[in-house]
């Protein structure tokens, strides 16, 4: 599936997405790329500061499944199985960015890592690894 198409169904149908603000800004088979443009409630620690871990989570997941759609149809489906986040440092309060790659996609499982930074992808604040459960379009009819 194209990232366009991916980006407009995100933005147009997930009313989480929406809701967020999150936007596939780049990428290609295998690979995406998505901002979340900062907001103040996005804090999950006023006195360090710091972004809430979830909200950082949220967009590694997101961002993995769109990789993950890069490789399917428009009318195969995807749901999240597993996924696992480590921080590795205090997100700022600004835009968060999340680059996700398919390391692995077969007929049924696909699996994703993802970097989150906030704007020097030298300096990531978490790292993620997702794995989702495919449903082909073909499956669904028998």
């Amino acid at each position: 599936m194209e990232k366009e198409i991916i980006a407009r169904f995100m933005e147009e149908h997930v009313a989480f997405c929406r809701f967020l603000g999150m936007r596939l800004t780049d990428g290609g088979p295998g690979w995406v790329e998505m901002r979340l443009p900062f907001r103040p409630e996005f804090m999950g620690d006023p006195l360090r500061p710091a972004l809430h871990g979830g909200l950082v989570t949220t967009l590694i997941d997101t961002a993995g499944g769109a990789a993950a759609m890069t490789e399917m149809e428009t009318s195969d489906r995807i749901s999240t199985i597993d996924i696992r986040v480590d921080y590795l440092r205090p997100g700022e309060p600004k835009d968060l960015v999340v680059r996700a790659t398919v390391l692995r996609q077969g007929n049924r499982v696909a699996v994703v890592g993802a970097t989150a930074h906030q704007g020097d992808a030298t300096k990531p604040i978490a790292d993620g690894r997702a794995v989702y459960s495919l449903r082909r379009q073909d499956e669904m009819r028998g």
